[in-house]
Formats: structure tokens, C-alpha cells, sequence
């Protein structure tokens, strides 16, 4: 009788341990990138912060600017998986950068030290529900109706904002969007998973932006949530 290890004698245990060395890889590339785009942003918001002619370019083409960056993010969501692997990370980064043009005003509204302050706090919320969601063997696509009924009403509620200002309702918003982007997180992170399974545990590249481009919406959305209701006004 041959000798065998328990896993040559347990060929289901040996493909469970490639899965999840491929979801890790798979994963590790997301948040690879997602940092990429996030530093990205960071920098070039500070860049533009420190420099008056810049500022001088973006304040006035602010509008232009977000909807520059609207149309980009919703071209990129539907052709990231159509594309090659350089052209969904081209059009990540290009998006990583006019966004980070348009934050560079809140160095203008926010206090520098609450600016650090909220993005800390950010990491450290993004963080949690990104470990719940990994070692959690709850299904959380319970939460899909909830998560995008919530993103609906906040979204609406920030077309409000925009014509109706309130500190109360503002507060409310806030808080909403706290709720809604940190379960997002959670969401979206385990929803990524099932698409790596999904794709066949796919090592393609634009996959990896494509689940980066989520998670770095739902960071920065959480960010900006946190510093409406905790930041420091100049």
C-alpha cells in the first residue's frame, strides 16, 4: 500500500487551498490598486492645495469637473471588464487624478488636522467592515435592497443639499451616508469574492481595477461623510 500525505488523500482539501491562495491573490491586487488610486488623489489634491494658480483653474471649473469625472467613472464601470488590463488601469488612474483636482477645495473649506483626522478614521472604518466581510460566514447579499435603497435616497438627498441649505438636514445626510457606504464596504468586498469565483478565479487584470473602482468609491464617499460631520472649518 503507497503512502500518502491527508492531502493526496483529500484531492477536495488540496483545490480549497488554491481557491483561497487565488482569492487572497486576487484581493491583494484590489486593494494594490485601490491604494494606488487613493494615493494618487491625495497627492494630486495637495499638489493643487499648495498651488494658487492651480486652485485659480479649478475652483471656476469645478462643475465642468465633476461631470468630466462622472461620465469617466461611468464609462469605466461598464468597459473596465471589456478592456485590457492597462486601459482599465490608464482610465482608473486618470479618474484617481481628476478627482483628486476637485478634492483639493476642501483644503480650502476644512481644517488640514480634521482633514487627517476623518481620513484615519475612514481607514479604520473601511478596515473593519473589510475584515467582517472576510471572515464572516454570513451572506451579505441580504443587504443589496437596503445598501441600494440607501444609496438612491442619499444620493436624491444630495441633489437637495445643493439647493437647500440646512445644518440639520445636512447632519441627517451625513449620517446616512456613513451608514450607507461603510455597509456598501462590507458588501462589496465579500460581492468581489463571488465575482473572482464567478470569473473562474480570472487573474485578469481589469477585473482587479474594476474591484478596486468600487472599494476606492465607497472609501472616498465614507471620507467625505465623516469629514462633513466631524471636520473643522477654516
Amino acid at each position: 500500500m503507497s503512502w500518502q500525505t491527508p492531502l493526496q488523500r483529500n484531492p477536495a482539501a488540496v483545490d480549497q487551498i488554491v481557491v483561497d491562495q487565488s482569492q487572497r491573490a486576487f484581493m491583494a491586487r484590489v486593494y494594490r490598486w485601490m491604494f494606488l488610486g487613493l494615493s494618487v488623489t491625495g497627492g494630486v489634491a495637495l499638489f493643487t492645495a499648495s498651488s494658487p494658480a492651480l486652485l485659480q483653474l479649478v475652483v471656476p471649473h469645478l462643475m465642468f469637473l465633476l461631470i468630466a469625472e462622472f461620465l469617466v467613472v461611468l464609462g469605466l464601470t461598464f468597459a473596465a471588464p471589456r478592456v485590457s488590463g492597462p486601459v482599465a488601469g490608464g482610465l482608473f488612474l486618470l479618474y484617481a487624478t481628476m478627482n483628486g483636482l476637485t478634492f483639493s477645495t476642501i483644503f480650502l473649506v476644512f481644517q488640514l488636522g480634521s482633514i487627517g483626522q476623518a481620513f484615519l478614521l475612514t481607514a479604520g472604518t473601511f478596515g473593519a467592515m473589510s475584515v467582517y466581510a472576510t471572515l464572516t460566514k454570513k451572506d451579505l447579499s441580504a443587504w443589496r435592497s437596503f445598501l441600494f435603497i440607501g444609496l438612491f435616497g442619499v444620493v436624491i438627498a444630495g441633489v437637495v443639499q445643493l439647493f437647500w441649505h440646512s445644518e440639520s438636514f445636512s447632519f441627517v445626510w451625513s449620517c446616512a451616508c456613513v451608514v450607507v457606504f461603510a455597509g456598501l464596504t462590507a458588501y462589496d468586498t465579500q460581492k468581489l469574492r463571488q465575482m473572482h469565483a464567478g470569473a473562474g478565479y480570472s487573474s485578469a487584470a481589469s477585473l482587479s481595477v474594476s474591484g478596486a473602482l468600487m472599494l476606492y468609491l465607497d472609501f472616498v464617499n465614507l471620507f467625505l461623510a465623516l469629514l462633513r460631520l466631524f471636520g473643522r472649518r477654516r
